[in-house]
């Protein structure tokens, strides 16, 4: 057992072959040896020829490409074809088949299989040798990803962002790979279900997700769930950037939970006058001009105050990319915790490879959007613009389709809603009055609940929604834009 411990031998009795040796860019960077147990690899395939039912366990560990040892490689992959097969693994059948595919003497032939066989010291911790043989394979795909790193830093063939967002990408990719969860059984999953359900019962959770703090919106979808893509998106101004405020200044200000507002448009400065002006329900625009009363002001003061101790962090950092926005979230929700992520807006994204048609640019941030919620597991609420198409509807209604530049947000997105004043879109004086202050919340896709319309008030004002009261559910559907 000693040798396939760490600091074990870690090399096999025979010579190295040219397949272990490092790569010609590692070597030059780094004379030594690239990290291996040959010794494990050996007592892995040893262990499946002698005890077949450790196939399974082990096939959750390793791949082939984790053997240092290009025999080890193969011998493993025919290991693995007759167990899925459904073969039976004994020295007869895998002599046979290598001798048939005419990789018998690739391996090492009989001596090869004899050497193998007689490296396993207890058939019975094949796993624990597989583990070792994964390790060793993790720190050379980390050396390879270093020797990527530096040879492309060498070069300087790209601007740094995009030699950064790769590097990220790189490590990253390792780390995904080697994440093998098993399953869950049943059992566990419903444990958990009751949990949620009892703490609800006992009202302490109103909702299932992190509450918006807009009574109707969360009825209908139950908050904001972990692990959930939310997109909210709406032509330019409809008020999707003071929604999405309101939801946040919900969540940090009355739930006090950490919130992210990632903000790619307006500088936190803007963003912080309009959470000042909306919580404490002063004009804006007079505030802006320096012309507020001495009530406004105590107002502004007394809630800058309760502001101020609040878990809201702005980054206002313009061309993000998603690596980057992910790395300021892994680092605050490590240093913080973190319970809500919003972006404005996912095109002003910047995409890590510039070069790539647009729309593969936007599908492939919906994607990791997407990915960074389930990472994290916590909801992302990103803002989205919509094209033109929305405003030649007839209705001037939105729609999934009118989603900008690529279909794979609606894809990727797990609630898809819209922000909607017809106030917006009327030129008529009698007919705007008709709808002031009228906004709609149409929520058009919900994995996993049902779609509807959620009348609000916009008080323009204040650059504020506020909710009206309470409708039942099965109302929803005839409220479709035609007045409140």
């Amino acid at each position: 057992m000693a040798a396939f411990r760490d600091g074990g031998r870690d090399q096999g009795r025979r010579p190295r072959r040219d397949s272990e040796r490092p790569a010609a860019s590692a070597a030059l960077l780094d004379p030594r040896e690239r990290p291996a147990n040959v010794d494990a690899e050996r007592a892995v395939l040893g262990s499946i020829l002698l005890k077949p039912d450790v196939c399974d366990d082990v096939a959750l560990v390793l791949r082939p490409e984790d053997f240092s040892d290009e025999s080890h490689q193969l011998l493993y992959r025919h290991l693995l074809d007759l167990h899925d097969t459904g073969k039976r693994i004994d020295a007869t059948i895998v002599v046979e088949r290598l001798r048939t595919q005419g990789d018998f003497d690739r391996i090492g032939g009989a001596a090869g299989l004899a050497d193998i066989v007689q490296a396993v010291p207890h058939a019975a911790h094949a796993t624990h040798y597989a583990t070792i043989v994964r390790d060793k394979s993790l720190l050379r795909s980390l050396i390879d990803a270093g020797t990527d790193i530096l040879r492309d830093a060498y070069d300087a063939a790209d601007e740094p962002r995009q030699l950064l967002s790769r590097a990220e990408e790189k490590i990253f990719a390792i780390l995904e790979r080697r994440t093998s969860a098993e399953a869950k059984p049943i059992q566990s999953v419903l444990e958990e279900v009751m949990v949620r359900m009892d703490a609800r019962m006992r009202h302490e959770h109103t909702v299932g997700g992190v509450e918006t703090g807009f009574t109707d919106l969360d009825s209908l979808c139950g908050g904001l769930h972990d692990s959930e893509l939310v997109i909210l998106a709406a032509r330019p101004s409809m008020g999707k950037t003071a929604f999405a405020m309101n939801i946040a200044e919900n969540v940090a200000i009355n739930l006090k939970l950490p919130v992210l507002f990632v903000s790619l448009e307006m500088a936190s400065i803007e963003l912080a006058d309009r959470l000042l002006c909306s919580a404490s329900q002063v004009n804006g625009h007079r505030l802006r001009n320096g012309t507020i009363s001495q009530e406004d002001r105590r107002r502004l003061v007394q809630k800058s105050s309760e502001i101020g101790t609040a878990p809201l962090f702005i980054d206002d950092t313009p061309s993000r990319t998603l690596t980057e926005i992910a790395a300021v979230a892994r680092r605050l929700k490590r240093k913080q915790g973190l319970s809500l992520i919003v972006i404005d807006y996912l095109q002003l994204i910047e995409p890590d490879n510039p070069r790539d048609p647009r729309q593969e640019q936007v599908a492939r941030i919906a994607r990791r959007l997407k990915g960074m919620s389930r990472e994290l597991d916590i909801p992302v609420l990103c803002l989205a613009q919509l094209n033109r198409q929305a405003e030649a509807s007839r209705d001037n209604r939105p729609r999934l389709n009118h989603l900008r530049e690529s279909g794979a947000i609606e894809q990727d997105a797990d609630v898809v809603m819209f922000v909607h004043r017809e106030e917006y879109y009327q030129t008529n004086d009698e007919d705007r009055e008709r709808v002031r202050g009228q906004a709609e919340i149409i929520i058009a896709k919900q994995r996993n609940g049902p779609i509807g319309d959620i009348k609000l008030l916009w008080q323009h004002d204040f650059t504020r929604f506020v909710s009206l009261e309470h409708r039942p559910h099965d109302e929803f559907e005839q409220f479709s834009g035609t007045g409140f």
